[in-house]
């Protein structure tokens, strides 16, 4: 569950307000957050509300986090009480974040994150760069690389996260994933034909529209794209992984083995809802996963 403010085409405002009402509705999965954008908020109120998502649903949630604004630049000083966010010291955040998550008291204010209870939500760090693979390593947190966001991306953060990392009370041994689009079809054919909204709403959010809706294959594909635009569509194709069932799951596969890690998390982001539910079915049966 993602966190977004102020958009009229992402419902993300409140990822643990949503973790929450999915892990309701389901048995199996794990259900975090994607992330958490931990500058907006004190490390001690993070952590009480997990341990609480914790003691409801234990074993099944998962604390991701970033550093992200989230948003416009109206977002920062609207979460801040007009002040902007001091990103820098994101690094010690996560530091006490994870000392009141495992019971501690890093801050020196004798206070819990309560409730505490016998298991304890791991945290998995989103970045789109080496730099942060670095602190999640150095801090002992899991970290998953934003492929849907930067295109461009190379093992390399993967393995300048495995190879800084220490373990920690949180987490013993590293745990890396790549976060990545997928648009799935019944043919190659129709996977192109609904890529193409994704394809629209990366282009105009990088131009700076302002959308009221995600565009619809049948809208998308209508549209007429400039030698430049075409080649920031093409570029941004690194951003996803498409095709039929088949091949999205060796895409996948491959991706997983490039990468070396140990899971892929997908975002299908398709028009209408009803076909973004049948691609994750879909997909949950290639890869023999239980889909709640």
């Amino acid at each position: 569950m993602s966190e977004h403010h102020s958009t009229k085409s992402l419902a993300g405002s409140a990822p643990e307000i949503l973790v929450s009402a999915v892990a309701a509705q389901t048995k199996y999965i794990r259900v975090g957050t994607g992330g958490v954008l931990l500058p907006h908020y004190t490390p001690y109120k993070v952590a009480e509300t997990f341990r609480v998502l914790e003691g409801l649903y234990p074993g099944r949630i998962d604390l991701g986090i970033g550093r992200a604004p989230g948003g416009m630049p109206g977002v920062n000083y609207a979460l801040n009480r007009g002040q902007y966010p001091d990103v820098q010291t994101y690094p010690t955040q996560v530091s006490h974040l994870i000392d009141y998550i495992i019971g501690g008291s890093p801050e020196g204010y004798e206070v819990k994150a309560t409730p505490l209870g016998e298991t304890v939500p791991p945290i998995h760090m989103l970045g789109s760069s080496g730099g942060s693979a670095s602190v999640a390593g150095q801090l002992g947190t899991g970290y998953t690389f934003a492929q849907f966001i930067n295109g461009d991306g190379h093992p390399a953060a993967i393995d300048r996260y495995y190879n800084s990392f220490i373990p920690s009370e949180l987490m013993k041994k590293p745990h890396a994933s790549v976060a990545v689009f997928v648009v799935v079809g019944e043919t190659e054919e129709e996977a192109e034909f609904f890529a193409s909204s994704l394809d629209y709403a990366l282009l105009t959010l990088a131009q700076g529209k302002v959308r009221k809706y995600f565009p619809s294959p049948e809208e998308a594909s209508q549209n007429k794209y400039n030698m430049y635009e075409q080649e920031a569509i093409r570029d941004n194709r690194k951003r996803m992984v498409v095709g039929d069932v088949k091949s999205v799951k060796q895409q996948l596969e491959s991706l997983a083995e490039t990468f070396k890690v140990n899971e892929i998390m997908i975002n299908c982001i398709v028009s209408p809802f009803e076909r973004r539910l049948e691609s994750y079915t879909k997909l949950a049966k290639a890869l023999n996963y239980k889909l709640c």
